[in-house]
C-alpha cells in the first residue's frame, strides 16, 4: 500500500555521502549542421535511495544528463562520478528504462527477457538467476505471464518486464528517461503507484526524467528544475513531502505553481534547495 510521504528527502540525506555527482556539467552533441549544448554547467547530487527528477521542457538536456551518467557520451566541461569513482564507460551498475515498448528482445518470453542481463554478465549461477528472475516478476506482477512473448503485452506490462529487467542487475542506479509518457492516462497512473510501491518494498535509486510536474512531484523525493534549451539548473526541491494521498491539496497545489512559475518565467531561485 502507498504511504502518503516519502522518504528520502534532502533534510535526512544531510551528512551522507552521494552516490552520484554531477558537478557542473556541460554537454554538446554534433548534428549534420551544428553543435549543440544541450546542459550548460549543470550540477546536483544524488544519494542512495533517492527518487531524483530531472524535470524540464523539451530540449533542455534531460535525456543527454541521463545517457552521460549511463556512460554512453562524456562531458565537454566539468565531471560525473559515481560512488566517487568517474563514470568513464556504460557498466551493469547503471541500468536505463526507456519510453518506447520496443526495448524488449521479441524472441524471448517475460521471463527470458528478464534473464538475459544475468546470462550475458554471468551475475549468479542458473538456478539462482531463474529465482532472482521469477522474485522480480513477482514483485512487479507478472509471475502468470513468465512464458509469454512481448507482443502478448500491454504497453504498461511491457514496461513493467522493462522495469524487472533493470533490477534483475542490481544497478547502484536505475535511469528512467520518460517511461510512461506514451502509455495513457489510467495506465500511466497506475504505472506511477506501482512504481513507487515498488520502491518502497526495494528502496532502489533511480534518477527519472520526465516533462509532468505532477508526475515530477508524484515520482521524485527531490526535483531538478531545469531551464529551456541549453539547461541550466533553475532550483532543486524538496518533495518528501509529497505522495499520492496529497493530490489536490494545499501543499500540492503550492508546489505546482512554484515549479510552474520556475519553468515558464526567466526566474532562477538563488538557492538550491537539499
Amino acid at each position: 500500500m502507498l504511504t502518503a510521504t516519502k522518504a528520502g528527502s534532502g533534510e535526512n540525506n544531510r551528512g551522507a555521502r552521494p552516490l552520484v555527482v554531477v558537478d557542473d556539467v556541460t554537454l554538446q552533441y554534433k548534428t549534420a549542421d551544428h553543435l549543440v549544448t544541450a546542459t550548460w554547467k549543470v550540477g546536483f547530487e544524488v544519494y542512495a535511495a533517492d527518487r531524483y527528477v530531472l524535470l524540464g521542457p523539451s530540449g533542455c538536456g534531460k535525456t543527454t544528463l541521463l545517457k552521460a551518467i549511463a556512460g554512453f557520451m562524456a562531458p565537454v566541461a566539468g565531471a560525473i562520478t559515481l560512488a566517487g569513482q568517474p563514470i568513464e564507460r556504460p557498466g551493469p551498475d547503471r541500468m536505463m528504462v526507456f519510453q518506447e515498448f520496443d526495448q524488449l528482445l521479441p524472441w524471448r518470453t517475460v521471463l527470458g527477457n528478464v534473464l538475459f542481463p544475468l546470462r550475458v554478465n554471468r551475475r549468479m549461477p542458473p538456478r539462482a538467476a531463474q529465482e532472482h528472475a521469477r522474485a522480480l516478476l513477482a514483485k512487479v506482477n507478472l509471475t502468470r505471464f513468465e512464458n509469454v512473448y512481448p507482443h502478448m503485452l500491454s504497453g504498461g506490462m511491457k514496461q513493467r518486464v522493462a522495469i524487472a529487467r533493470a533490477l534483475a542487475m542490481e544497478p547502484a542506479v536505475l535511469l528512467m528517461d520518460e517511461p510512461f509518457a506514451a502509455l495513457d492516462a489510467l495506465t500511466r497512473r497506475k504505472m506511477q503507484e506501482e512504481l513507487v510501491a515498488l520502491w518502497e518494498d526495494v528502496r532502489f535509486t533511480v534518477i527519472f526524467v520526465t516533462h509532468s510536474i505532477e508526475e515530477a512531484l508524484l515520482i521524485g523525493n527531490r526535483i531538478l528544475v531545469l531551464s529551456p534549451h541549453p539547461g541550466r539548473v533553475k532550483a532543486e526541491l524538496d518533495a518528501g513531502h509529497i505522495g499520492f494521498a496529497d493530490m489536490s491539496t494545499p501543499p500540492f497545489d503550492a508546489l505546482q505553481r512554484r515549479i510552474h512559475n520556475l519553468l515558464f518565467t526567466d526566474k532562477i531561485e538563488a538557492e538550491v534547495h537539499p
